[in-house]
């Protein structure tokens, strides 16, 4: 089922495509030594809870914790229909696997705000932070959106493969092309922390200046309530997907301020810090990828002010 990241052939292999799926092998591979002596994991949320449950993001983050990735993908159709949203399907698949991407277009304009939140996750990790909770923000957001739709046009992107080096996003940008497309946030790490960081931005522009703008609107303040940051030489999400075809594309990630320092030393050199620090990561990637990532990690407050701060850029922009 190409929902779960499955194995597919097509046409039109390159070098990049190559190494895409080379690290998304290897980061599985690493997952799978990570998780191997893992317990048995609970059984996720029965999906009729779920969907009879609150609408709050860390209520929603059941919906997909705990559960393989075809029933991720699954269990997202299922709350789409359950409520009645229009989305479209977009299946892909190359050498590298196949899998589909589920499209939400809300709010009207010739371009649209694309925020990201991938559904699938690595090998034996619930994925609550990885990335469930942040399918539930954007689930809660359209949830608001039902009775007043934003101002401008958002499209909300639920993409798949995220852990096969982005081939989800990257397979829609192929497809569909980015002319349309404003801007971008990938939503990755949502619910841990209290500040959040904006990250692959290396260079000004209007974007990423009304992003900030969004931010200190909320009364967060730079370099204390978000941080901007560079270019990160080894982690990465879909939102590159767009950064490469031209488009401001950013990450947004919650991070706790007490290890923002640890946190530096790790995103830039993750080997050295980690061997330094005896194998231990700092929070959030403390449980990154790992058995631990479950729901009763995450704090409330941290997915809400990521919800605040999506809404401030939709009605900065607007």
């Amino acid at each position: 089922m190409r929902g779960a990241c499955s194995g597919w052939r097509d046409d039109g292999v390159g070098w990049r495509d190559v190494g895409f799926y080379l690290r998304g092998r290897l980061s599985q591979t690493i997952a799978r030594i990570l998780n191997r002596r893992v317990p048995v994991p609970r059984p996720p949320a029965a999906l009729d809870d779920v969907l009879r449950g609150p609408v709050t993001p860390l209520a929603l983050t059941r919906l997909l914790e705990g559960r393989s990735n075809q029933a991720r993908h699954a269990a997202l159709v299922r709350w789409l229909q359950a409520r009645g949203v229009p989305f479209r399907r977009h299946a892909f698949g190359t050498f590298e696997g196949a899998g589909e991407n589920l499209v939400v277009e809300v709010g009207h304009g010739d371009a649209a705000l694309v925020l990201i939140a991938h559904h699938d996750a690595v090998p034996k990790s619930p994925g609550a932070n990885d990335n469930a909770a942040s399918v539930a923000i954007l689930l809660a957001l359209l949830e608001r959106w039902a009775t007043r739709e934003p101002r401008i046009r958002v499209r909300l992107l639920f993409s798949g493969c995220e852990e096969i080096g982005y081939l989800g996003s990257r397979a829609w940008v192929r497809a569909h092309g980015v002319s349309d497309v404003r801007g971008v946030l990938s939503l990755e790490l949502p619910g841990v922390g209290d500040s959040l960081a904006v990250w692959d931005a290396s260079e000004p522009t209007p974007f990423l200046s009304t992003v900030r703008g969004a931010l200190e609107g909320l009364g967060l303040r730079a370099d204390a309530g978000y941080h901007v940051v560079g270019r990160i030489p080894v982690f990465g999400s879909d939102h590159r997907a767009f950064a490469a075809a031209g488009v401001p594309a950013y990450g947004l990630t919650s991070v706790p301020t007490a290890h923002a320092d640890a946190l530096r030393q790790f995103i830039f050199h993750p080997l050295r810090t980690a061997l330094r620090r005896g194998g231990r990561r700092p929070p959030p990637f403390d449980t990154y990828h790992t058995a631990r990532d479950r729901a009763d990690t995450l704090d409330p407050s941290a997915l809400e002010r990521a919800s605040r701060a999506l809404e401030a850029v939709i009605e900065t922009l607007g």
